[in-house]
């Protein structure tokens, strides 16, 4: 195997010094006050050997490594795939290229990864944080290593976060339900503790308690195994046949939730009315198509990496954190009309 060319190589074929081939590398030559000449002389060395310099190295001499860590819950997810390539877009436009990764939602996986960043010396994090992972945080933030939070955040964190208003969206949309005249209204959603979840919960319980109805509420441990969602669905719609409407709490949910009511053999809308949380295609698509919560996915992206990229343009303005919340739209559609 031929051996990787190193700085030292460079510097001893063009007989200069180490420092000068390096103050030359980084984009230092004229602060340095190093001739054009000589500057000319390396770059074209450097560009006939296909030299490269390591990254790693390169970031502890600047001080930069110019990469951000993505961390979302699961990366082949619609909202979070598409929120990552706008903001890779826009951070590769302000010179920076993006590191994204999956954390399943585990409190081990995602330390193991923010240690992971931490050795690539990335210079900024964009998380969908899990909980349990507060002091790994509160760590990055003492190194004066810029944070935000989207999707949802943690209480105990004092850093920058971009969300939606979840309480509000299924407040709206339960209403919306009351409204066609639906009464036995259940809320399908994930056992979580994070606060996009606990506010979806809450949305929907102050809807239903304002009208005097009573909120019946089917919660499921969270799984990629789709089968391990359906089974739960399934068993509950067909314990609670008087229902007469569902909100389902993701995307996830409700495209299982989907499966086991045409499985069922139950008509949408006239036996069940239907809203789900997100704007997924599939639900553009189904017959009838069906009514959702649509996140402002490009205001998300935009917010997010514009708070980071101030954070890293600006880092010595000890800056206070920014709180963003965005609102969400309900896209009435056939499943939800009496």
């Amino acid at each position: 195997m031929k051996k990787k060319l190193s700085i030292n190589d460079i510097a001893k074929s063009l007989n200069v010094s180490k420092t000068t081939i390096s103050f030359i590398l980084n984009g230092k030559a004229q602060e340095m006050r190093i001739g054009e000449e000589l500057v000319d002389r390396v770059l074209k060395y450097v560009n006939e050997v296909g030299f490269k310099p390591n990254s790693i190295a390169q970031s502890l001499r600047t001080g930069k490594s110019n990469t951000i860590g993505l961390m979302v819950e699961d990366i082949s997810n619609p909202f979070f795939a598409k929120i990552a390539r706008l903001i890779e877009d826009r951070a590769y436009q302000n010179g920076y290229k993006i590191i994204y990764c999956s954390t399943n939602n585990d409190t081990k996986k995602t330390k193991d990864l923010i240690t992971m960043f931490r050795e690539r010396h990335v210079d900024g994090y964009i998380i969908a944080p899990p909980e349990g992972i507060e002091e790994d945080i509160e760590s990055l933030l003492k190194d004066n290593l810029p944070v935000v939070f989207f999707d949802r955040h943690l209480p105990k964190v004092i850093t920058d976060y971009v969300e939606i208003n979840n309480r509000f969206s299924t407040y709206n949309a339960t209403s919306h339900l009351i409204g066609e005249g639906k009464k036995n209204i259940a809320f399908i959603t994930f056992t979580s503790p994070q606060t996009q979840m606990q506010d979806r919960l809450k949305g929907y319980k102050n809807a239903m308690k304002e009208s005097g109805l009573e909120p019946l509420v089917k919660e499921i441990v969270f799984n990629q195994n789709e089968d391990l969602i359906i089974k739960p669905i399934t068993d509950f719609l067909t314990k609670h046949p008087d229902l007469d409407a569902v909100l389902f709490g993701t995307d996830h949910i409700g495209s299982c939730g989907l499966k086991v009511i045409k499985e069922m053999g139950i008509q949408i809308p006239s036996q069940l009315a239907i809203i789900s949380f997100d704007d997924y295609d599939v639900f553009k698509l189904h017959s009838p198509p069906v009514t959702a919560i649509a996140q402002p996915i490009e205001k998300i992206a935009e917010s997010v990496i514009n708070v980071l990229l101030n954070k890293l343009n600006t880092p010595l303005l000890n800056q206070q954190p920014q709180f963003i919340t965005l609102s969400t739209s309900l896209n009435i559609r056939g499943s939800s009309k009496s």
